[in-house]
C-alpha cells in the first residue's frame, strides 16, 4: 500500500467553499481512496492506495469529485508520505532550535519555471527569507505571517501556479500522522 496526503486550498475559510470532513472522506472513499483520514477542517486528508499513482492525476481525480459535488474549484495538492518527508529534511531554515512558528511550507502544484523563478528572486520581501525548492517554498519569517509580503497569493500570482500553505507545527504533524495511520 502507498500513503498519499492531499492539500486542499481555501476551503472552510470564512464560512466559504465549505467542505465538512466526514465528507470529504466518504468522497475520497467513493473514489476508490483506501483508508481516508482528515486532520484539521482545512482539507488536510490521508488516504491510501494498493498501487502507486501517479499524484498529478489523483489530483485532478478529486479536485473533478469535488467540483461536481460541490459547484466549485477547489486546488488540490497529492503527494506521497515520503515527499512530505523529503521536504521536512530539506528546508534550509529547519534546526533544532528553530522556533518553529517562524517557519512556513508552501506547496506548489507544479514546479515552476526558470523564468518565473528568477523574477522573484529580487522581489522586495523585507526581512523574511524564502527558498524554492522544486515544488515547495520554505518560507523563514521574521514576523508574523498575515504581515508577510510571501504569502500564498504571492507565489501563486507571481509563479503562476496553484498552491496551498500550511504552518510548520501543521507540517510536522501531518508527517506525525502518516507516520502513526497505519489502519
Amino acid at each position: 500500500m502507498t500513503k498519499y496526503i492531499s492539500l486542499l486550498r481555501g476551503i472552510n475559510v470564512g464560512g466559504h467553499r465549505k467542505i465538512l470532513m466526514a465528507d470529504l472522506r466518504a468522497l475520497y472513499e467513493g473514489l476508490g481512496l483506501l483508508n481516508c483520514t482528515t486532520y484539521i477542517q482545512s482539507g488536510n486528508a490521508f488516504f491510501e492506495l494498493k498501487r502507486k499513482s501517479d499524484p498529478t492525476k489523483l489530483a485532478a481525480k478529486i479536485e473533478k469529485a469535488i467540483a461536481e459535488k460541490y459547484g466549485f474549484d477547489v486546488s488540490v495538492i497529492v503527494m506521497t508520505v515520503e515527499t512530505l518527508e523529503a521536504a521536512i529534511a530539506g528546508n534550509p531554515y529547519y534546526k533544532s532550535d528553530t522556533e518553529i512558528e517562524r517557519l512556513i511550507l508552501t506547496f506548489l502544484k507544479e514546479e515552476p519555471t526558470s523564468e518565473k523563478l528568477e523574477k522573484i528572486k529580487d522581489f522586495d520581501h523585507g526581512d523574511d527569507k524564502f527558498e524554492v525548492a522544486g515544488k515547495h517554498v520554505f518560507i523563514y519569517l521574521e514576523g508574523k505571517y498575515r504581515d508577510t509580503k510571501l504569502s500564498n497569493k504571492f507565489f501563486e500570482s507571481k509563479l503562476k501556479v496553484a498552491a496551498t500553505t500550511r504552518n510548520w507545527k501543521t507540517v510536522l504533524k501531518l508527517s506525525a500522522l502518516a507516520k502513526t495511520n497505519n489502519k
